[in-house]
């Protein structure tokens, strides 16, 4: 029998006036797998931290077990920024005492792509929130624990980096983990068990999250409280995964019978005639064409002979490796970068609307739906459908109160909804979203996934939401860093496979070009603690051009100045990092 490791027992937390867990009972115990999903603000993250020891209930108990270790990965930062990353994933353990474990190393090498001294020494306070996740990360899965509570942990992971992660916590079998995470494929890939917080209470679910799609959907139709709209979007997700969701159908977590019964009547997510027919009529036959493109961003060329031609009613997702210019091409695509050279062709009636990873700055006195009547009062999905500004804010989170909430008082994340809200409202027939999923949580995203099956233009996505890119994209193309786009037939796992093929390729050349010359080792070396340096100037530039960007945030001449030279200083930092990890790849062999 497995050991119990945590118990809360009528746990009750409140802030301010809103009740966030009323009475809540739930233990956890050894091997563990439990994914907590809800709405943002439902209390997630507060469950978490009650159940590691860092909230106080306001009643109840927590117990532990006496011999339980417990870590969690927060959302905040509380590391000395004058730490090396050494000393704080490992303290003041000597190197000699963990240079070779092999735990270490694989850790280190699956979140960093390497294991060198570099990433040690760097200051905690020189490095970017998602060196800051990795690094967070890292402690954990070093550290022997016996429950991990991970609060979003694949943000600033990218595809590659999510699979990683997953594989390593599959095979920690004792491992007790707790997870909060928009991440869908990550929760399939990871977790056992689901909790969903709403309302104060929570309810459980046996399974990942395919699972709890269908126990939402039984109950949706079984109980006539929820609402019609609801019932609606869960029969249609999960008819989605029942019919061949990539990396789903080999490792069924639902009972399959149930759900074929469930999805009978229900349509395929997305009338691909009647789109394209819509698409042709707002696009013509031409969107974009793209013949023999070069594309750099400064001196660096990310982009070489490219010949691409996207058409109407395409829905292309877009994946690489950080650095390879996945923003970079979609940004020439708009028109913000020129080629350097080759012939770009868009077509005469595009409407192009390009969702960034940055945040525009909004009027703050503005409330949110006057933010986006300001765009239109009204916009056409398609195939005579139509909302209003008001049902759009509704389909992305914003209930009629939160309407009329200032703009000056959102959150980050609901600062982006907006952004997407204004966007689709100002009825593009071309859509590009860079990273659109950041901060949405997993029924906002269910909501847009169903407003993008109804999109009746080209949609391009960059996303490190596995799941979401599988669900509203048909066709998949990969940026490995070789400076081509390549088709991705089989979609992310395509991708994963061509880079793990790379990466092994990268291993055996380098040991081909292994040389026992003296003196090419001197120059390696030499050539290694130049790139340090350069490194160590780069991460320097990158920290004063964000603090220059939260200073400049209401000036938008200087915001656009300040992001193309922050862009340009993290490719560069990227291409540095490859660079060196080929020489400590060659010294160590």
């Amino acid at each position: 029998m497995a050991r119990n490791v945590v118990n809360i027992e009528e746990v009750s937390k409140a802030f301010d006036i809103k009740e966030l867990l009323i009475s809540v009972s739930l233990g956890v115990s050894e091997g563990d797998r439990i994914g907590i999903v809800g709405r943002n603000g439902s209390g997630k993250s507060t469950l978490m931290k009650v159940i590691a020891g860092t909230e106080a209930p306001d009643a109840g108990r927590v117990t532990k077990s006496n011999s339980a270790r417990i870590g969690i990965l927060s959302q905040v930062d509380l590391e000395n920024p004058e730490s090396t990353v050494g000393e704080v994933v490992l303290g003041d353990t000597a190197k000699h005492e963990w240079a070779s474990e092999p735990n270490i190393r694989e850790v280190f090498t699956g979140l960093f792509g390497s294991f060198d001294d570099h990433i040690f020494d760097r200051k905690f306070g020189q490095l970017s929130g998602g060196e800051r996740r990795r690094v967070g990360l890292a402690k954990l899965l070093i550290n022997e624990l016996d429950l991990i509570l991970l609060d979003e942990p694949t943000n600033h992971l990218d595809v590659e980096g999510v699979a990683w992660l997953a594989n390593y916590l599959n095979n920690q079998k004792a491992l007790a983990v707790t997870v909060v995470t928009h991440d869908r494929w990550f929760l399939d890939a990871v977790t056992n068990r689901t909790w969903e917080v709403v309302e104060g209470k929570v309810e459980e679910y046996d399974g990942g999250y395919s699972a709890f799609v269908l126990a939402k959907a039984e109950r949706a139709r079984q109980s006539s409280v929820m609402d019609a709209r609801r019932n609606g979007l869960i029969r249609k997700e999960l008819a989605w995964l029942r019919r061949g969701a990539p990396a789903r159908t080999t490792k069924p977590k639902f009972r399959v019978d149930a759900a074929n019964v469930l999805i009978a009547g229900e349509p395929e997510p997305r009338n691909q005639g009647e789109l394209l027919k819509f698409a042709l009529n707002r696009l013509g036959k031409t969107v974009y064409e793209a013949h023999h493109l070069n594309i750099k961003l400064g001196d660096n060329e990310l982009i070489k002979d490219l010949y691409w031609n996207i058409g109407p009613g395409d829905r292309i997702g877009v994946v690489g490796i950080n650095g390879a210019g996945k923003t970079t091409l979609i940004r020439t695509l708009v028109g913000e970068i020129q080629p350097t050279s080759g012939k770009l062709v868009t077509g005469v009636t595009v409407k192009p609307a390009f969702l960034t990873q940055h945040l525009d700055e909004l009027d703050p006195t503005w409330r949110v739906l006057e933010a986006v009547e300001k765009i239109a009062n009204r916009v056409e999905l398609g195939g005579g459908r139509e909302l209003s500004a008001s049902q759009l804010c509704e389909r992305l989170g914003f209930d009629r109160e939160s309407q009329w909430t200032p703009v000056g008082d959102l959150s980050g994340g609901e600062k982006r909804r907006l952004q997407l809200t204004r966007l689709l409202m100002d009825s593009p027939n071309v859509l590009l979203l860079d990273e659109p999923t950041n901060d949405f949580d997993i029924e906002t995203l269910t909501e847009l996934e169903d407003l993008l099956d109804s999109y009746g233009g080209t949609l391009i996505v960059i996303s490190h939401d596995r799941y979401f890119l599988e669900r509203v994209c048909d066709r998949f193309v990969g940026l490995l860093g070789d400076k081509s786009v390549r088709d991705l037939p089989r979609g992310v796992d395509e991708y994963l496979e061509l880079r793990q093929a790379s990466m092994n390729q990268s291993v055996v050349a380098q040991k081909v070009k292994k040389s026992s010359s003296a003196a090419e080792e001197r120059q390696l070396k030499k050539d290694k603690a130049r790139l340090e340096r350069q490194l160590e100037k780069a991460n320097t530039r990158i920290s004063e051009l964000e603090i220059e960007l939260e200073e400049a945030s209401m000036k938008s001449e200087e915001l656009f100045e300040i992001t193309k030279n922050l862009e340009l200083a993290h490719n560069l930092k990227n291409n540095l990092e490859e660079e060196l990890l080929q020489i400590m790849l060659t010294l160590e062999d």
